[in-house]
């Protein structure tokens, strides 16, 4: 059940990220998985020569709140459509004095915080155990880096996302706990992704929009939907650019292990693999299990 498509970059983050300048022979792709239905239809297109695979994740309209988006959906279509390499683009509140609103970072690690969410594929009759040490792509996160630098956006270099539950904010003694922790910003949505594309063995790395100080700052405002909408709408220009640009610039080729993080993660004994489990996680497992 491997793709046959070219290998593709995926794109996940709002809507307006795929009206980039450039992008050609653009499509909608609905797709049905094994585990349920995407967060909306994939936009594909070309630019510069290279597939990329477009999805936003809340669905258009923001019709989906964090917790009940399809993460492994998302994924899987990623994956079924040939992507290898995936740019998470997201807003995120920051816990940092010198992390300001309307400027970005390219994350570097995650801690969890989430309660109520499915977040690995390998469950019901397959368990896999991959490297999550170093959660994203260094080579994808090199090139957010670069491309960043490279649009004149003020760029921070690493940082640890805290994933919190939402929708709701937090509150100003959470917001103090993950201070306390060293935390560099806040989000709901990008730690399920990352765990599931390397299952999927997908490169994949996070531009992360700061929009507000969260709650935790004595000189701002606690954050405001207005306030993140407006700043939201404000980046969303230097996220194009800043997506068009990595595109065009990565290697489809990646030495970092992301592309093998299965080869020796599945504990199950092959024999002992249900039919209805090889059939689900066929388009991971295929290139590693013997023909049934």
């Amino acid at each position: 059940m491997e793709s046959t498509h070219e290998q593709a970059i995926g794109v996940i983050g709002g809507s307006g990220l795929y009206e980039i300048q450039g992008l050609e022979d653009v499509r909608e792709v609905r797709l049905a998985t094994p585990f349920g239905e995407p967060s909306d239809a994939y936009i594909t297109g070309r630019l510069g020569g290279r597939r990329m695979v477009f999805l936003p994740r809340h669905g258009r309209g923001h019709r989906i709140s964090p917790t009940e988006i399809n993460f492994r959906a998302n994924i899987w279509g990623m994956r079924r459509l040939g992507v290898r390499q995936i740019l998470s683009v997201s807003a995120v509140g920051s816990l940092k004095e010198h992390i300001a609103p309307g400027e970005f970072v390219v994350i570097d690690q995650f801690i969890d915080r989430t309660r109520h969410r499915a977040d690995t594929f390998f469950e019901g009759g397959c368990v896999a155990h991959v490297m999550f040490a170093d959660p994203v792509c260094p080579h994808v996160r090199a090139a957010l880096l670069a491309a960043s630098r490279g649009a004149g956006v003020k760029v921070h270099d690493g940082g640890t996302y805290v994933n919190m539950e939402g929708p709701q904010f937090s509150t100003r003694a959470e917001s103090r706990l993950y201070r306390s922790w060293g935390c560099d910003v806040i989000g709901m949505t990008n730690l399920q992704e990352a765990k599931l594309a390397r299952e999927a063995e997908i490169c994949y790395a996070t531009l992360a929009m700061a929009t507000d100080y969260d709650c935790w700052h004595e000189g701002h405002d606690a954050v405001t939907v207005e306030q993140v909408v407006a700043i939201m709408h404000k980046n969303v220009g230097s996220a194009r650019e800043v997506v068009r640009a990595a595109a065009l610039a990565l290697d489809p080729s990646c030495g970092a292990g992301c592309r093998s993080a299965l080869k020796f993660a599945v504990m199950t004994a092959p024999d002992r693999i249900s039919a209805a489990a090889r059939e689900r996680l066929a388009l991971f497992l295929d290139p590693y299990l013997p023909k049934a």
